[in-house]
Order: C-alpha cells, then structure tokens, then sequence
C-alpha cells in the first residue's frame, strides 16, 4: 500500500482527507490566545474573523520531524511505502522537517516531494497523487509523474488590501495606508517557490481583469481542473468562477476556501485561481 502525506498548507479539511486516504501534517498556527486549528471550513473562516480583530500577525510554524516521523515508523512496521508532497520549500522548513524525519526512520521507501506549491496548486498534486496511486501506478511512477506535473501548475491571487503585507514587514505603513487609500489592489503568483508580485490595480475590477489578462495569455492545460480560491468571503470569487467558466469554456472547476498558512500574509477577501498549462512542446 501507498500512504500518501501532505500538511496543512493545502488546505485539505480532515474530511476531505480521510475520502481520498491521506493524511495531514498541521503547521500551528497561534494567536495571542492560542492555537487557531485549520481542520474545517469553519475553522478557516474562524481564522479570518480573529485575524481581523487582530493588531499583529499569528505566528506560523512548521511541523516538527516527529509529526513525520511517526507516521514513517508506523509505515515502516506495516512494510506500507510512503509518498509526502509538502509546501513550498521557498515558504517554509516543512520539506526539510520531512527528510529528517525519514533519515530518522532508517526507511527507503519513502518518497518526499517539494511541491513548490502551496493552497491550490498543492491540493491539486495531491489530489493528482491519490488519482494515480488508486489507479495503480507505483511509488515510482507516480513520483515521476507529480514532479512532472509540478512545474506545469501556476497559482496567482489579488489581495483586497495592503494591510497584512505591512503588518508582515513586507512594506512600510505609509506605503499600506497610501495604498488602501488609493484603493491599490496587488497582484501576486507564486513563482520559483516564493510569492512575487505581479502588478498593481487600482481597485477591484482592475485586479480581476489582471487576472483574466493571466489567464488569457496562458495556455491552460483543460485535462486537469481549474480551481478558484477566496479568503472569508466566498461571493467575489464565485462571480469571478462563473465569468471565466464562461470566458474560457471551462468544465472541470471548484471552488475552495484558503487556509490560514497563506491567508496569514494576505488577508480576508483574495480572490485567487490556479491551473495547470500545457506542455511547451
């Protein structure tokens, strides 16, 4: 059997794992008055409405080696072959918490991929890992092919305010309360491991059709799903969904809510969507 692993920064709900037979690392994240779980939808929105209240940013850490090492050793026991893909190496330890752990253990086959990823586009390499192995593939084949996959895949998102990037140290506040003033809108993507900015619109209408304009200049691979994301309010995303289905003649979307882990730095109310293009040939 393959066990397939990945943390929270994919925002897969427990119950979500436990349908496709995976299993969550958590990445904590804490709040002045404790630790703010991500394991529903509820616990999501939970998370926006203290992070709003809040002066300060929530301090995000990485699992420990432990988390992973656990499983690996109750894998080893079984002789069961293990498959983690984690978040974004450019974004946190969590990658290196993994291969640790797996020296620890003493165990071969094990399998850890840096997804590069993280939210959407680490949930659809999951999801595409549970696909291949229930259809057979070997530990082997599916590593080749998720890595395969991971350089095709591109998450980009607008941010409703500058407010979190100051809060983070990203930016001044002057810079913030200008910006918020002027209704600035950045556009972010995240890029060789990292969140980089893509541009700035001046109010929400621009930033979207910076996003369309993304959207239009890549060639979306339409034999993999087109998922949309939203931090707290679910409606802008949705309209946003509904025009590029439209647009785009797109059949194979979802939509889901963004976690903690990333909803940390942006903030309530990003819009984001994620694909896979295709092949350069």
């Amino acid at each position: 059997m393959i066990q397939i692993v990945t943390d929270s920064a994919s925002d897969i709900t427990l119950k979500q794992a436990e349908e496709m037979n995976v299993q969550i690392v958590p990445l904590t994240i804490l709040f002045e008055d404790g630790v703010c779980p991500q394991e529903t939808d509820e616990d999501f929105q939970i998370f926006y409405e203290k992070l709003i209240k809040e002066n300060g940013l929530p301090k995000t850490s990485q699992p420990t080696p432990n988390k992973y090492l656990e499983i690996f050793r109750l894998a080893k026991e079984v002789g069961d072959e293990v498959l983690v893909i984690t978040l974004s190496g450019g974004l946190s330890g969590t990658v290196q918490s993994a291969k640790l752990a797996k020296d620890l253990a003493g165990y071969e086959r094990i399998e850890i991929i840096d997804s590069k990823q993280a939210i959407l586009t680490q949930r659809m390499l999951v999801e595409y890992a549970v696909k291949l192995r229930d259809e057979g593939k070997t530990l082997d084949e599916i590593t080749a092919l998720v890595l395969k996959q991971r350089e095709k895949l591109t998450v980009f998102g607008m941010l409703d305010t500058l407010t979190y990037l100051k809060k983070g140290g990203r930016i001044p506040a002057s810079m913030a309360l200008l910006g918020n003033l002027l209704r600035i809108k950045p556009v972010i993507i995240l890029k060789d491991s990292v969140l980089e900015q893509l541009g700035k619109a001046r109010g929400r209408k621009d930033g979207l059709k910076m996003l369309c304009t993304q959207m239009e200049e890549a060639e979306i691979d339409l034999d993999f799903p087109v998922y949309f994301g939203y931090t707290l309010d679910p409606e802008p995303t949705k309209q946003f969904q509904m025009e590029m289905e439209q647009k785009f003649q797109l059949k194979n979307t979802k939509l889901y809510p963004v976690g903690g882990v990333i909803g940390t730095h942006v903030g309530p109310n990003c819009v984001a969507v994620a694909f896979a293009v295709k092949d350069k040939q």
